[in-house]
Protein backbone atom coordinates (compact mmCIF):
# COMPACT_ATOMS: atom_id res chain seq x y z
CA UNK A 1 0.00 0.00 0.00
CA UNK A 2 1.35 3.43 -0.96
CA UNK A 3 1.98 6.04 1.67
CA UNK A 4 0.06 9.31 1.65
CA UNK A 5 1.84 12.65 1.44
CA UNK A 6 1.36 13.29 5.15
CA UNK A 7 2.77 9.84 5.98
CA UNK A 8 5.78 10.47 3.74
CA UNK A 9 6.39 13.86 5.35
CA UNK A 10 6.23 12.30 8.83
CA UNK A 11 8.58 9.49 7.73
CA UNK A 12 11.18 11.95 6.42
CA UNK A 13 10.88 14.05 9.58
CA UNK A 14 11.45 10.89 11.65
CA UNK A 15 14.52 9.99 9.61
CA UNK A 16 15.97 13.46 10.20
CA UNK A 17 15.28 13.25 13.95
CA UNK A 18 16.91 9.80 14.03
CA UNK A 19 20.14 11.20 12.63
CA UNK A 20 20.72 13.19 15.81
CA UNK A 21 21.68 16.33 13.96
CA UNK A 22 23.27 19.12 15.98
CA UNK A 23 20.56 21.78 16.51
CA UNK A 24 23.15 24.55 16.78
CA UNK A 25 24.40 24.12 13.21
CA UNK A 26 22.83 26.31 10.50
CA UNK A 27 22.41 23.30 8.19
CA UNK A 28 20.20 21.57 10.75
CA UNK A 29 18.05 24.68 11.14
CA UNK A 30 17.53 24.79 7.36
CA UNK A 31 16.71 21.06 7.23
CA UNK A 32 14.19 21.42 10.08
CA UNK A 33 12.57 24.45 8.42
CA UNK A 34 12.28 22.55 5.13
CA UNK A 35 10.78 19.54 6.94
CA UNK A 36 8.21 21.81 8.59
CA UNK A 37 7.40 23.29 5.17
CA UNK A 38 6.98 19.82 3.64
CA UNK A 39 4.71 18.85 6.55
CA UNK A 40 2.56 21.98 6.06
CA UNK A 41 2.37 21.44 2.31
CA UNK A 42 1.36 17.80 2.70
CA UNK A 43 -1.43 18.79 5.12
CA UNK A 44 -2.63 21.50 2.72
CA UNK A 45 -2.65 19.07 -0.22
CA UNK A 46 -4.54 16.53 1.88
CA UNK A 47 -7.17 19.14 2.78
CA UNK A 48 -7.48 20.17 -0.87
CA UNK A 49 -7.95 16.54 -1.92
CA UNK A 50 -10.74 16.14 0.64
CA UNK A 51 -12.44 19.34 -0.55
CA UNK A 52 -12.07 18.28 -4.19
CA UNK A 53 -13.70 14.93 -3.42
CA UNK A 54 -16.62 16.75 -1.77
CA UNK A 55 -17.00 19.11 -4.75
CA UNK A 56 -16.89 16.10 -7.08
CA UNK A 57 -19.74 14.47 -5.16
CA UNK A 58 -21.75 17.69 -5.32
CA UNK A 59 -21.16 18.03 -9.08
CA UNK A 60 -22.28 14.43 -9.57
CA UNK A 61 -25.48 15.15 -7.60
CA UNK A 62 -26.17 18.28 -9.65
CA UNK A 63 -25.52 16.32 -12.86
CA UNK A 64 -28.04 13.67 -11.81
CA UNK A 65 -30.60 16.36 -10.98
CA UNK A 66 -29.97 18.04 -14.33
CA UNK A 67 -30.43 14.74 -16.16
CA UNK A 68 -33.75 14.24 -14.40
CA UNK A 69 -34.82 17.79 -15.24
CA UNK A 70 -33.80 17.43 -18.90
CA UNK A 71 -35.71 14.17 -19.07
CA UNK A 72 -38.79 15.84 -17.61
CA UNK A 73 -38.58 18.90 -19.87
CA UNK A 74 -37.49 17.37 -23.17
CA UNK A 75 -38.98 13.87 -23.16
CA UNK A 76 -42.46 14.38 -24.58
CA UNK A 77 -43.08 10.62 -24.69
CA UNK A 78 -44.01 10.60 -21.01
CA UNK A 79 -46.50 13.46 -21.21
CA UNK A 80 -49.98 12.31 -20.19
CA UNK A 81 -51.57 15.73 -20.28
CA UNK A 82 -54.99 16.53 -21.69
CA UNK A 83 -54.28 20.19 -22.14
CA UNK A 84 -53.92 22.89 -24.75
CA UNK A 85 -50.13 23.04 -24.46
CA UNK A 86 -47.39 23.22 -27.08
CA UNK A 87 -46.00 19.74 -26.44
CA UNK A 88 -45.86 17.27 -29.31
CA UNK A 89 -47.88 14.67 -27.42
CA UNK A 90 -51.02 16.77 -27.64
CA UNK A 91 -50.85 16.96 -31.40
CA UNK A 92 -50.37 20.74 -31.34
CA UNK A 93 -47.72 21.20 -34.02
CA UNK A 94 -47.92 24.94 -34.59
CA UNK A 95 -45.86 26.19 -37.47
CA UNK A 96 -43.93 29.39 -36.82
CA UNK A 97 -43.16 32.09 -39.34
CA UNK A 98 -40.43 34.71 -39.24
CA UNK A 99 -41.63 38.28 -39.70
CA UNK A 100 -39.24 41.21 -39.96
CA UNK A 101 -40.37 44.52 -38.52
CA UNK A 102 -40.00 47.17 -41.23
CA UNK A 103 -39.36 49.89 -38.64
CA UNK A 104 -36.53 48.36 -36.59
CA UNK A 105 -35.56 45.21 -38.52
CA UNK A 106 -36.27 42.90 -35.55
CA UNK A 107 -37.14 39.33 -36.63
CA UNK A 108 -40.16 37.99 -34.75
CA UNK A 109 -41.41 34.40 -34.72
CA UNK A 110 -45.20 34.22 -34.96
CA UNK A 111 -47.57 31.30 -35.27
CA UNK A 112 -50.53 30.98 -37.61
CA UNK A 113 -52.96 32.17 -34.95
CA UNK A 114 -51.18 35.51 -34.67
CA UNK A 115 -51.08 35.86 -38.45
CA UNK A 116 -54.81 35.18 -38.66
CA UNK A 117 -55.52 37.79 -35.98
CA UNK A 118 -54.28 40.35 -38.49
CA UNK A 119 -51.76 42.34 -36.45
CA UNK A 120 -49.22 42.34 -33.65
CA UNK A 121 -47.15 44.97 -31.89
CA UNK A 122 -43.39 44.66 -32.41
CA UNK A 123 -41.89 43.75 -29.03
CA UNK A 124 -38.73 45.71 -29.85
CA UNK A 125 -40.02 49.09 -31.06
CA UNK A 126 -43.80 48.96 -30.53
CA UNK A 127 -44.63 49.35 -34.25
CA UNK A 128 -48.00 47.85 -35.20
CA UNK A 129 -47.41 45.08 -37.76
CA UNK A 130 -50.40 44.16 -39.90
CA UNK A 131 -50.79 40.88 -41.75
CA UNK A 132 -52.85 40.17 -44.84
CA UNK A 133 -52.95 36.42 -45.44
CA UNK A 134 -53.92 35.07 -48.83
CA UNK A 135 -54.34 31.34 -49.25
CA UNK A 136 -53.76 29.59 -52.56
CA UNK A 137 -56.93 28.18 -54.09
CA UNK A 138 -55.28 24.75 -54.22
CA UNK A 139 -54.76 24.72 -50.44
CA UNK A 140 -58.42 25.67 -49.80
CA UNK A 141 -59.61 22.94 -52.17
CA UNK A 142 -57.56 20.34 -50.27
CA UNK A 143 -59.19 21.33 -46.95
Amino acid sequence: MAMTLTEKAAYIKGLAEGLGLDESKPETKIINALLDLVDDLSLTVSDLEDELALVGEQVDAVDEDLDALESYVYDDDDCDCDCDCDCDCCGDDDEFFEVECPACGEVINVDEGILESGSIECPNCGENLEFDIEYDDEEEDED
